[in-house]
């Protein structure tokens, strides 16, 4: 398993969570379950990450006083963070205090990272972090949002938006998606799909929020995509086609296209892209360095269009993917 060990960092990573009064225990417990557990089944021979709770006051309230937090750092602890997470909370329409939100403006001034879990993406907007820029929130505080942050560019279909240095996760359960996105950029997609298989959660989630958000329900349900998904997956690299899934789940394209916007919220070509991306990462993790090959195998057809298509997903050349998250020399290739 890739471990990046030719450039591996000499400590783990930095996680910092502010738990501030109100916060959503939920999206803590996901921050803990992602950032915060000794995983002996990867086999690395240190954490991944090193996971730090912090609050405003020594005892803290937390969603209707359900959970009353103690014995965590003060928000002192914001200046050793790599990456700082701050969850939502149910009153948006009331500001953080200024002690929070200096130190998510100082923490990100520093250059550390700083996500928001579902509606803690107001948070970042009081600290002024998001202004000009992208961000995404639950959809059903939407419109409030856009009446206290106007100046924000709030995608609210999405289940997470990356800005670089700012990312936000849409919901409660997008922030599930956004920790295990998180993982893929800093170890890998091997090593995510290994948290995620712990989670018993995707991987990855094509689509947004829309798929969420209150409709009537059809009169007569689709069947559901999971068996045409897991046959496709099984072969990626044959030339699969939009004509060949649909004839393999006996409905006419458009039909398929529907189903794949009401269940995924994506087209049936973008996801199968997505899973080819996905191989093609996994392959060259284990130690494949034959672009043909890797190409071939994940169905992407030629290493131009590989190229194109790996930088286009992760930002990186598939060199430069490579001497990241590759086996270390003297490894075994597991292709």
């Amino acid at each position: 398993m890739p471990q990046g060990s030719s450039q591996a960092p000499s400590r783990p990573h930095r996680v910092v969570v502010i738990v501030d009064e109100g916060t959503n225990p939920f999206e803590m417990g996901v921050a803990t379950e992602l950032f915060g557990l000794p995983r002996p089944e990867l086999g690395l021979a240190r954490p991944l990450y090193e996971l730090t709770l912090c609050a405003p006051a020594p005892d803290i309230r937390m969603n209707h006083g359900f959970f009353q937090l103690s014995g965590v750092a003060g928000l002192d602890a914001v200046d050793s963070a790599d990456t700082l997470l701050v969850p939502g909370r149910p009153d948006n329409v009331v500001p953080r205090t200024a002690p929070v939100r200096e130190a998510i403006r100082r923490t990100h001034a520093r250059g550390a990272r700083v996500v928001s879990f579902c509606t803690g993406s107001f948070a970042l907007a009081e600290a002024g972090l998001l202004d000009g820029r992208r961000a995404t929130t639950h959809w059903r505080w939407a419109d409030s949002f856009r009446q206290l942050h106007p100046n924000v560019l709030l995608e609210p279909d999405v289940l997470f938006v990356d800005e670089g240095d700012v990312l936000s996760a849409a919901g409660s359960a997008a922030a599930l998606d956004l920790g295990l996105y998180l993982i893929r950029r800093d170890h890998g997609a091997e090593i995510a799909n290994a948290v995620s298989r712990r989670l018993v959660f995707a991987a990855h989630r094509d689509g947004g929020q829309r798929q969420f958000v209150e409709r009537p329900l059809p009169e007569v349900p689709d069947e559901s995509l999971a068996p045409l998904l897991a046959w496709a997956q099984e072969r990626l690299g044959e030339p699969l086609t939009v004509a060949g899934l649909a004839a393999r789940a006996a409905v006419s394209p458009a039909t398929l296209h529907r189903r794949f916007r009401a269940e995924l919220g994506t087209t049936p070509l973008a996801w199968l892209t997505g899973e080819r991306v996905a191989l093609a990462c996994r392959l060259i993790e284990r130690g494949e360095e034959r672009l043909d090959v890797v190409a071939e195998r994940s169905g992407l057809g030629t290493a131009a269009n590989l190229r194109a298509r790996l930088r286009r997903e992760t930002g990186l050349s598939p060199s430069a993917y490579r001497r990241r998250f590759g086996p270390a020399p003297g490894e075994p290739v597991t292709t």
